[in-house]
C-alpha cells in the first residue's frame, strides 16, 4: 500500500478510510510524525520530501526514509499502511511546542478514525516535538485506538507525559521511550527555554514507573548488547552530541518496526526482563573519554 500524506491542519484524504478498511489480517497501521523545523508548506523543509518520504532527496542533511526503514514501499499489502503526518514545526521553539499540542489534537482524531476503519489499534512513532504530538494524541484519541507509541528523543516534559498516560487512550497504549545521553544538551536547552529549568525532559524517563512505559537508552552498551541478543544488532559507537541518533543509528529501525508491527513478538514484559532498565546519568556522554566516542553528529 502507498504511504499516505496528511497534514494536521487539513482534512483527511478521501481514500484513507478505504485503505484502512482494506488492510489484511494483522497488517500494521503506523503513523509517522516528524519533529522541529519541518513544514509541509516550505518545499526545502517539507517532511513529505524528507524523512517521511519513500524517496527523500539524498542531498538533504540527516536524510533517511522512515517508511522504507519501517518496511513499507515494497508493494506487498501485508506491509500494512503508513501514514505520514506533517505539521507546522518551524519558528521559535515555544511557538512550535504550542503548535505540537494542536497537532496532537488533530492526530488524536485521525488515529481514532483509522482504528475504527481498520479494526485495530494504530501505532505511532515521533521524533523530538513529534513525540509531543504523539503524547498529546493520547489525550484526544478514543480508548483503545492507540497501541504502541515509539518516542525518539522526545521533546516533552516528564509530568506532561505522565498525565497523557492517565487518559483513557493512554492507559491502553504502550510506550517505548527511546533516550540517549547524546541528546542531553538538547533536553537541557528545552527545559531552560520553555520552563526556566523548573521541569525535566523525557530524556530522564518518567518520575514514577508505569507498567505501560519503558525507557530504552540506545547509547548504553548493555542496552545495545541486549538488543543484539534479541536479534536487533545496532551501530555501537556513541556520539558526544546528537539529537538525531535514535533514527540515524544503523539497525535501530529494525527494532522499532518489530515493536510496532508485531508487538506480540516483543511484549513489554520481555523487554523489561532483557534490557538493563536503568539510565546513565545526565552529561555522562559529554564527559566521557574521547576513546569512547565517535565525535559530534550535527
Amino acid at each position: 500500500m502507498p504511504v499516505v500524506k496528511i497534514d494536521a491542519d487539513r482534512a483527511e484524504p478521501g481514500e484513507l478510510a478505504q485503505l484502512a478498511r482494506a488492510l489484511p489480517g494483522h497488517a500494521p497501521l503506523i503513523v509517522m510524525i516528524h519533529g522541529y523545523r519541518y513544514s509541509p508548506s516550505v518545499p526545502h523543509c517539507d517532511p513529505h520530501r524528507h524523512i517521511l518520504s519513500l524517496d527523500p532527496d539524498p542531498s538533504q542533511r540527516r536524510v533517511l526514509s522512515w517508511p522504507r526503514a519501517l518496511g513499507f514501499g515494497g508493494g506487498d499489502p501485508d506491509e500494512g499502511l503508513a501514514v505520514a503526518l506533517g505539521w507546522e514545526a518551524r519558528g521559535m521553539l515555544g511557538q512550535a511546542y504550542a503548535r505540537a499540542g494542536q497537532a496532537g489534537q488533530a492526530a488524536g482524531a485521525l488515529v481514532s478514525d483509522l482504528a475504527d476503519h481498520a479494526g485495530r489499534p494504530v501505532a505511532l512513532i515521533g521524533h523530538s516535538l513529534g513525540a509531543r504530538v504523539a503524547l498529546q494524541a493520547l489525550r484526544h484519541a478514543d480508548q483503545g485506538s492507540i497501541g504502541r507509541v515509539v518516542l525518539l528523543a522526545g521533546a516533552e516534559f516528564r509530568d506532561t507525559a505522565a498525565a497523557a498516560l492517565e487518559t483513557p487512550a493512554g492507559r491502553r497504549a504502550e510506550v517505548l521511550n527511546i533516550t540517549s545521553r547524546e541528546n542531553d544538551l538538547f533536553d537541557f536547552a528545552m527545559e531552560l527555554w520553555l520552563d526556566g529549568g523548573r521541569r525535566q525532559a523525557l530524556g530522564l524517563g518518567l518520575d514514577q514507573p508505569a507498567s505501560n512505559w519503558l525507557d530504552v537508552q540506545i547509547d548504553d552498551r548493555d542496552t545495545l548488547a541486549a538488543l543484539d541478543r534479541l536479534g536487533f544488532p545496532a551501530e555501537r559507537p556513541a556520539q558526544r552530541l546528537s539529537h538525531w541518533s535514535p533514527y540515524l543509528r544503523h539497525g535501530l529501525f529494525d527494532f522499532y518496526r518489530t515493536a510496532m508491527a508485531q508487538p506480540w513478538a516483543l511484549p513489554l514484559s520481555l523487554l523489561r526482563a532483557r534490557l538493563p532498565g536503568r539510565a546513565q546519568p545526565r552529561w555522562s556522554r559529554l564527559l566521557a573519554a574521547p576513546s569512547q566516542l565517535g565525535g559530534v553528529k550535527a
